[in-house]
């Protein structure tokens, strides 16, 4: 099947992070074609996801992609005995104060970020952020 579709080029000495962009662009764009193709119309038009950073940002930017981060998902919270959790074992039940599709909640560094819900995809267990906590709204939450 031949793609009428032209490819952005990333320029040369693109760093990685700028090449998977591009990539991802090509991709959207050639299936944005296929699909109009399939319908009969014209690819809608879309955003223009080439970086605008200039070489200094991105080299700054760079530096962060060491950055080591603790990131926690907190599905809910029990409190039993010492003798409770020594009688734990494979197929044990703990009972959380959440309910199943409460909202889960994420923290970074021990601080709370985010909220957002459990999904499984692709047999995999993810997290879809709902709501990015300002500083402000997180302590509040964490009196309550």
């Amino acid at each position: 099947m031949a793609d009428d579709t032209t490819q952005a080029v990333p320029p040369d000495g693109a760093n990685p992070a700028e090449v998977a962009l591009h990539a991802a662009k090509d991709a959207i764009d050639g299936l944005g074609a296929m699909a109009a193709r399939a319908a009969g119309g014209t690819p809608a038009p879309l955003p223009d996801f080439t970086p605008s950073l200039t070489p200094s940002q991105a080299k700054t930017l760079g530096l962060l992609s060491d950055v080591q981060l603790n990131v926690k998902i907190e599905l809910g919270r029990a409190k039993m005995l010492v003798d409770d959790v020594l009688q734990l074992g494979e197929g044990s039940v703990v009972e959380l104060d959440k309910l199943a599709g409460d909202p889960v909640d994420l923290y970074v560094n021990d601080q709370h970020v985010a909220r957002g819900e459990v999904l499984v995809l692709n047999d995999n267990f993810c997290v879809r952020i709902n709501e990015i906590l300002t500083p402000g709204s997180a302590a509040k939450v964490k009196s309550a």
